[in-house]
């Protein structure tokens, strides 16, 4: 399957897309640089291409943008090609994909709301795979004290907290919880 990748400015640095003819692939955070950036993006996505964004992936150009410029965007309905993901994680992004901007939920929570409870830690890895962040808004669980957790996208902990800043979301200990 071709993929394509499109890189963009956003209020926190040169993001990137990668699309291919199932819809996103992958999301990629800024790094230090644009060149970074592309880099990264490019060792994580061998085979893609630059590309100018389609009219079916524009959206999720302009609902990243909007959303790292404070904007309350959710993003739930671009369309993400799984496939291939393991159906533990599968399951993970999609109840993620349900915690709106400004809101958070804890690792156990999400294991408690998938049925699987006592599995926070394997939530957590799930996440940590996560090829889509803030589209899937990993960024938004957070440990059980209200503490960040990790972060495995470019910048670390220090990017998820600059982002639930962004989604307005004070002080992580005392970030307001879904449930």
């Amino acid at each position: 399957m071709a993929l394509y990748f499109a890189l963009f400015d956003t209020a926190i640095g040169t993001c990137g897309v990668v699309w291919g003819e199932r819809g996103l692939t992958g999301v990629h955070l800024p790094e230090s640089t644009a060149a970074h950036t592309r880099d990264s993006l490019v060792r994580r996505f061998p085979g893609a291409v630059p590309a100018p964004a389609p009219a079916d992936v524009q959206p999720a150009i302009d609902g990243i943008v909007a959303l790292l410029a404070g904007a309350k965007r959710d993003l739930r309905e671009l369309a993400l090609d799984m496939e291939g993901l393991p159906a533990f994680n599968r399951r993970v992004y999609e109840l993620a994909r349900t915690i709106p901007p400004g809101a958070t939920m804890t690792y156990g929570e999400v294991a408690r709301r998938l049925g699987s409870p006592g599995m926070a830690r394997a939530v957590g890895q799930a996440l940590g795979q996560n090829p889509f962040p803030i589209v899937v808004p990993c960024h938004r669980v957070l440990a059980a004290d209200g503490r960040m957790g990790g972060f495995s996208a470019p910048g670390g902990v220090a990017t998820k907290r600059k982002m639930l800043e962004i989604e307005g979301v004070e002080g992580v200990s005392e970030a307001p919880t879904l449930f």
